[in-house]
């Protein structure tokens, strides 16, 4: 259904892949990985026709039907949300505009008008061919959480997130046969992911997926397509199969270079021993032109680093920890947490769950005083040191410093291999270090505040949305971190390998104030409340 031929991309200064052969198939669901910067969304730039290519080129099948998720997630502002959701097909939605202007102000006496309407009926009955459009539309709103009462209201109403599944809503109205999603999971929570999931399941045509959810692409993905080596892999199976076959393919090489290195080395000894021998002079040449003939390749680079992350805490916990009573907040008389009451007790490993906008965040900003509570009080054990790792945590990092000094700022008296070491741990090698924290990416401003984290010590974790711009090896490396740490942890995320990795306490703030404590893993969690309605 899609054929690439000979695809290569390079900027001034960066070859990001080249001489890229791929045949894309009809029912196969990919996943495109690779570490940050690799070319992931260039890739799918390109294959979906918005940016040229150096050199090679994409060819479709007649008639194709392209998907795309929009990132602009304020270009419909003064759109309703159903109007929105049709304009994901432009050809339907131009026309039935058109139709209404018609029917509301054309001249019906005129012979072209009512030829026009009849090529814009026309046009609707190819795009919508049993007029099933606007029941389409309802369902897909209400099955991403938006009622039937708001889906005449104004984009420009919605937040961030809520505008955001409107764009996936657009995408899936469509129902292409080739979908390209760069980054689908972002801003969702865990139900719209699960929503999202069953919805892809059934695409019947190509899927192209990039994402940092594992959870996701080991459910979504029948095959996986590895950027690394400037070059496209293409593997069997979702992200776990992938994970097994590289780790093998990898280790494979390595046996093969390491067998021939021997094999040099003996030749060589062979060759230096019996050389001036005039009885084994024969054997000696023979040996030198083996050796001619071996062919020892270096082992490429793979563009993934794995980072290094630990924390320890500097102190233990006593048996106070956090006690929350009676908490009270409100926004434009809203009641966000109404008659709050938490006891967090030691080695308790949190993970805070819910929908976007429910308050997990405002939680985490009233109990560091961010924001004050109107009621309620909230009491911190006499032993505990918390790090906070706000969900803006990417606004927080600017200005002209270097990443060591933007770390040294928080602790003058911190020993300098220390801050160097941490920076070392979350990738920041050498002259990296010296690098404008102005200049970093969302990925390298999460990394460089995950470094801040360990330098700290806490005993305590905090961590609102960490998983937010980091690759796959960053988000496995923080989950094996947070399952080793010896202390508590209260974590906002929505990527399920992270909540399964650490988490031995689920809290989900839900509708009306409810909050649901739950004494287990997610997984078990799961057993007990999946059967619950989605939103």
């Amino acid at each position: 259904m899609v054929q690439i031929t000979n695809l290569s991309m390079q900027y001034a200064t960066k070859k990001l892949f080249e001489n890229v052969n791929l045949k894309l198939d009809a029912g196969k669901k990919y996943g495109l990985i690779g570490a940050n910067g690799a070319g992931k969304s260039t890739l799918l730039s390109i294959l979906s026709g918005h940016i040229e290519p150096s050199s090679g080129e994409v060819c479709f099948a007649p008639n194709t039907r392209i998907g795309v998720l929009g990132q602009n997630q304020y270009a419909f502002e003064d759109f309703s949300l159903q109007d929105a959701v049709l304009y994901g097909n432009k050809r339907l939605f131009d026309a039935m505009k058109e139709k209404e202007k018609i029917y509301e102000t054309g001249n019906f006496d005129d012979e072209s008008t009512n030829k026009r309407l009849a090529e814009l009926e026309i046009i609707c009955a190819e795009e919508d061919s049993t007029y099933q459009s606007a029941i389409i539309i309802e369902k897909l709103l209400e099955d991403l959480g938006f009622k039937n009462s708001c889906h005449s209201m104004l984009m420009k109403m919605l937040t961030g997130s809520d505008k955001f599944k409107i764009l996936l809503a657009q995408v899936l109205f469509l129902q292409p046969d080739v979908l390209f999603l760069d980054e689908p999971t972002n801003n969702l929570d865990l139900k719209t992911i699960s929503y999202l999931e069953e919805k892809l399941k059934c695409h019947e045509g190509v899927l192209v997926v990039i994402s940092h959810d594992r959870h996701f692409l080991n459910s979504v993905c029948t095959h996986i397509l590895d950027l690394d080596f400037k070059k496209i892999r293409e593997f069997s199976g979702n992200y776990d199969d992938w994970y097994i076959a590289s780790k093998l393919i990898v280790q494979q090489k390595s046996m093969e270079r390491n067998k021939k290195l021997k094999e040099k080395e003996e030749l060589e000894h062979f060759i230096a021993r019996f050389s001036a021998n005039a009885s084994k002079a024969r054997q000696a040449t023979s040996r030198a032109k083996q050796l001619e003939k071996l062919n020892i390749q270096e082992l490429e680079t793979s563009s993934r680093r794995d980072p290094n992350i630990i924390f320890k805490p500097k102190k233990s916990i006593g048996n106070e920890v956090l006690n929350i009573e009676n908490l009270y907040f409100s926004y434009d008389d809203s009641n966000i947490i109404k008659n709050l009451n938490l006891n967090i007790l030691p080695n308790d490993k949190i993970a805070l769950i819910g929908r976007n906008g429910i308050g997990k965040s405002t939680f985490c900003k009233l109990i560091f005083e961010e924001l004050k509570a109107e009621q309620g009080s909230i009491k911190w054990g006499t032993t505990i040191q918390y790090s906070y790792f706000p969900q803006n945590a990417t606004e927080l990092i600017f200005g002209e410093e270097s990443l060591y000094e933007w770390l040294r700022n928080f602790d003058k008296k911190k020993e300098s291999a220390e801050i160097r070491n941490a920076l070392g741990r979350m990738l920041f090698s050498g002259q990296e270090q010296e690098k404008n924290v102005q200049s970093l990416s969302g990925g390298e401003k999460h990394r460089l505040m995950l470094s801040k984290i360990m330098l700290e010590g806490g005993n305590f974790l905090v961590l609102d949305e960490p998983t937010n711009h980091l690759d796959l090896e960053s988000i496995i490396s923080l989950g094996e971190a947070l399952y080793k740490y010896q202390g508590n942890i209260i974590c906002i995320s929505h990527d399920r390998e992270l909540i399964d990795a650490y988490a031995n306490r689920i809290i989900e703030f839900k509708e009306n104030n409810i909050v649901i404590d739950f004494k287990g893993t997610y997984e078990q969690y799961l057993q007990v409340y999946e059967s619950s309605s989605p939103f």
